[in-house]
């Protein structure tokens, strides 16, 4: 419900600020994408309408890869400025939610948690006696460490193909590659912020965070390719605790 930048507008702002960057069609932009997740890449994701409501939904979102077990820290730590342990959703495709949650119905508002499959457990017993405080909340729980609370569950959002057919299809051609239906969906922005809304607020959270691409509309920025000279520290300052 919220506003929308074309891809003019997006390459306009970006040309006017010397951004290097790639085009990519949307039959190649999928395929990129989800290859550069498989990698281990964080991904800054910036599409069509913004989002208005409690959660982002893949139209403002930070996306990564929930197989990852220090995906979760990293994302915390250098991402999103807060405490390590903090678990993130995923996002699944409709078809294959059953198979990896404890799912009846849809959840295209990320509303739900549910219980990840048994199949897709880990019996961690005997690791968690070995631990001790902090260190119990990190081992990992499941094939999905990154998106699976210390009670086995997650919060879901599940995703069909005429919802957001750009982002269904990123998620899908990840499937194909890895086996695996879901990615990590977290807002795009930093704690104490809002949702970045324009391709300003977008590339500013890019640039000062640890992302290591953003797409917005059909461009590619490439994090190693930017200038960064002066890079600006003294805002997390501002940041108030959760």
């Amino acid at each position: 419900l919220g506003p929308e930048y074309k891809d003019e507008e997006i390459g306009d702002f970006l040309r006017k600020q010397n951004i290097p960057f790639k085009k990519l069609n949307s039959f190649e932009l999928p395929n990129a994408v989800s290859g550069l997740i498989e990698q281990g890449n964080i991904i800054g994701w910036f599409q069509g309408r913004m989002e208005f409501g409690p959660r982002a939904l893949g139209s403002r979102s930070i996306i990564a890869d929930a197989r990852n077990k220090e995906m979760q820290t990293r994302l915390n730590l250098k991402i999103k400025y807060r405490e390590s342990f903090r678990p993130f959703a995923p996002t699944v495709l409709k078809e294959e939610a059953a198979n990896w949650f404890e799912l009846d119905k849809e959840s295209p508002y990320m509303l739900l948690a549910a219980p990840v499959k048994k199949d897709k457990r880990f019996d961690v017993q005997a690791e968690l006696k070995r631990k001790s405080g902090f260190g119990k909340l990190k081992v990992a729980r499941s094939l999905i460490p990154a998106v699976t609370h210390v009670d086995y569950s997650a919060r879901i959002q599940t995703i069909k193909r005429e919802d957001n057919p750009l982002y269904y299809d990123t998620i899908n051609e990840f499937f194909k590659k890895t086996g695996c239906p879901l990615i990590i969906n977290t807002s795009f922005n930093v704690r104490g912020e809002p949702l970045v809304c324009t391709p300003e607020e977008a590339l500013g959270c890019f640039m000062r965070t640890e992302m290591d691409y953003l797409v917005m509309g059909s461009y590619l920025l490439d994090k190693r390719l930017q200038s960064v000279t002066d890079r600006d520290e003294g805002w997390k300052k501002n940041l108030e605790l959760d």
